[in-house]
């Protein structure tokens, strides 16, 4: 990233946009002090920064309503400590004057800090986030990557720093999680730097829009939408300047390049030569590399691909599917849509054999060849290993060449491609999960929030190479454009039932 320079006011809401790669979430952690800078400075005007990083920090022992209280240090321990010194009361475990004079002294200061109300305000994130009431008791650990994700984001706005950095916050959450997050940081105090590639939250949320892109920053006033238009115009207005700069150059290298040999022209010819030489040649806005790949099924499959007959599922005691049977034919793309926690990945992971229903059978044909894109695929990659070694994984016996041709259409281009996995983005790694599940031959497509961590062109080539795939789909997604863009049919899970809602084409 060049040297770039931007300042964030008080209370302002301002969206990091660009694509995957262009340094987003190196431009937070350099905020938060988390990566050294070659040059320059970062200044903080007083207050507290609070910092959401795209890899959960929870500890998984404790439960979830203790984890929250974390996000309070002081708090936390006084809290503690009330409970200490009333055990030692009712034990009768030193002296009483001493022990009561701190516990009303405990108290105080309890209340001054505003911890009788932090169980109410807990219950209204955690609820806000999509947790049920039961779950503040559940181990972190019972819950998957995404939903640790947002333990994570709810503790950093519980505790109500003055300051916010969130790095990709939308990218494990439903629609109606989305939509309260929205309104949450909307009405939030403090200043937020949010780096996302969700535009439609940006358009709620954003007073201010940065683009990351080509090693600079650049500053658009509004939303989401009005970026794109800000963007687009000054395009237009910077390929106009281009271009009459480049006629009048054009008309000039003419000039000198004809009068070069002549004595009588020779002061002329210097002036001009000096004359370009000093010219400010205008930039065009670079346009960003896009991914380019084709998905291809790998020979044909019968006519009914799965059956899955009363399938039941459960968590730990909780029913997740109750009695669902589901089929699917040649050819169909498949969209499964409803809350989060509501059993879609469930579902998908026992259509991919990665767990055993507590009740019923999936049967499949004979000739599916089945290829599993797991919601938090991108947690599976190995971060000792290359870009390339990564991918090879899963190639089989393709050589070299024809990998790194697969990882170019990817944008791992070059020594891209001996990048060692943990020094990439969230987006690239997203992009190496991809490149690595398409490489291998397959017929039937399980994904599980496949766009999640993509940027938008990424995203955009995703939906069209999954429009033109000859295979069949099944697809859980809160992104919209599958149900528009992809679907036959579509089928809501809801209360452990899958019923189709919609058959489209």
């Amino acid at each position: 990233m060049s040297s770039v320079s931007f300042a964030v006011s008080s209370g302002e809401k301002v969206g990091i946009v660009g694509p995957n790669g262009a340094g987003k979430t190196t431009l937070l952690k350099m905020i938060a002090g988390d990566e050294p800078m070659n040059a320059g400075q970062v200044s903080l005007s007083e207050g507290e920064l609070g910092y959401l990083r795209q890899e959960a920090d929870v500890n998984l022992a404790r439960s979830l309503v203790e984890e929250m209280w974390t996000a309070l240090p002081e708090l936390s321990s006084l809290r503690e400590r009330i409970v200490e010194i009333e055990d030692a009361l009712i034990l009768e475990n030193g002296d009483p004057e001493t022990l009561a004079a701190e516990l009303d002294e405990s108290h105080d200061r309890f209340k001054v800090l505003g911890g009788n109300g932090i169980d109410a305000s807990i219950a209204r994130l955690t609820r806000g986030l999509g947790f049920a009431p039961e779950d503040l008791d559940k181990p972190c650990g019972d819950f998957s990557g995404g939903w640790r994700m947002r333990i994570s984001l709810a503790k950093i706005l519980l505790r109500r720093s003055e300051h916010l950095l969130l790095d990709e916050p939308t990218n494990h959450l439903d629609k109606s999680s989305k939509q309260w997050l929205a309104q949450e940081l909307a009405e939030y105090s403090g200043a937020v730097l949010m780096a996302t590639h969700d535009g439609e939250f940006l358009d709620r949320v954003a007073t201010r829009i940065l683009n990351v892109e080509q090693g600079r920053v650049r500053s658009y006033a509004g939303n989401y939408s009005a970026y794109l238009e800000g963007k687009a115009t000054r395009q237009a207005q910077l390929d106009t300047e281009a271009d009459r700069q480049e006629r009048e150059i054009a008309r000039q290298e003419k000039f000198i390049d004809r009068f070069r040999s002549k004595a009588t022209k020779a002061r002329q010819v210097q002036s001009r030569i000096k004359a370009l030489d000093r010219i400010d040649r205008v930039e065009r806005l670079a346009t960003s590399r896009a991914t380019r790949f084709e998905i291809k099924s790998s020979g044909r499959v019968e006519r009914r691909v799965l059956y899955a007959e009363s399938v039941s599922h459960d968590w730990e005691g909780s029913p997740v599917l109750l009695d669902v049977s589901f089929e699917v034919e040649r050819g169909q793309k498949v969209v499964l849509v409803g809350h989060n926690g509501g059993g879609k990945s469930t579902f998908l992971r026992i259509l991919a054999d990665e767990v055993e229903p507590s009740e019923g059978k999936v049967t499949w044909a004979e000739r599916a060849r089945r290829g599993y894109y797991a919601q938090h695929q991108d947690e599976s990659l190995d971060p000792s290993l290359t870009v390339l070694e990564e991918v090879r994984r899963s190639a089989q016996d393709q050589p070299n060449g024809a990998l790194r041709g697969i990882l170019g259409r990817f944008l791992f281009s070059a020594d891209d491609v001996f990048k060692s996995v943990s020094m990439l983005s969230g987006g690239e790694k997203s992009r190496v999960a991809l490149a690595k599940f398409l490489v291998r031959p397959n017929n039937v497509l399980l994904l599980d929030e496949p766009t999640n961590h993509l940027d938008t062109a990424t995203r955009d080539e995703l939906l069209d190479a999954l429009g033109d795939y000859d295979g069949t789909i099944i697809c859980a997604s809160h992104d919209p454009a599958f149900v528009d863009e992809i679907a036959t049919h579509v089928y809501t899970v809801e209360n452990g039932e899958i019923a189709l809602t919609d058959v489209k084409r």
